[in-house]
């Protein structure tokens, strides 16, 4: 079967139009994750949503208090909050300290298992 033959371009063809979106721009692998970590680093607002942290607490609370519903004053729920989120920031800091003495960026599980453990029993307050 014969090949066909290419169609030659016209000299004053006009050029495709344009796409109506610009492609994105293409980044470095990581560079994402870094901008992400300078942005959190520099703003001082929780990084969970209050209203599911208050169901959470709340939830919580019901079971440690066999069903007896306590209201809880916002003020307090956000000093709960404030300190639950330091205290998981730097767990995840000892974590990635784990994974870097074992050569990796990457944290893993077990990172985080080894980080508690050497905090120890009561997994060391703030």
């Amino acid at each position: 079967m014969p090949r066909p033959k290419p169609t030659p371009r016209r000299r004053g063809a006009p050029p495709a139009p344009p796409s109506p979106r610009p492609r994105a721009r293409r980044r470095r692998p990581g560079q994402r994750a870094l901008q992400e970590i300078r942005r959190y680093q520099s703003s001082t607002r929780l990084l969970l949503h209050p209203g599911p942290f208050a169901r959470l607490v709340r939830e919580i609370c019901l079971l440690f208090t066999r069903g007896v519903d306590y209201r809880w004053q916002r003020m307090a729920l956000l000093a709960l909050q404030e300190a639950a989120e330091a205290f998981m920031v730097r767990m995840m800091e000892d974590a990635y300290l784990c994974s870097l003495h074992a050569r990796r960026v990457t944290l893993f599980p077990k990172d985080l298992q080894l980080a508690r453990r050497l905090r120890g029993a009561e997994g060391g307050g703030i």
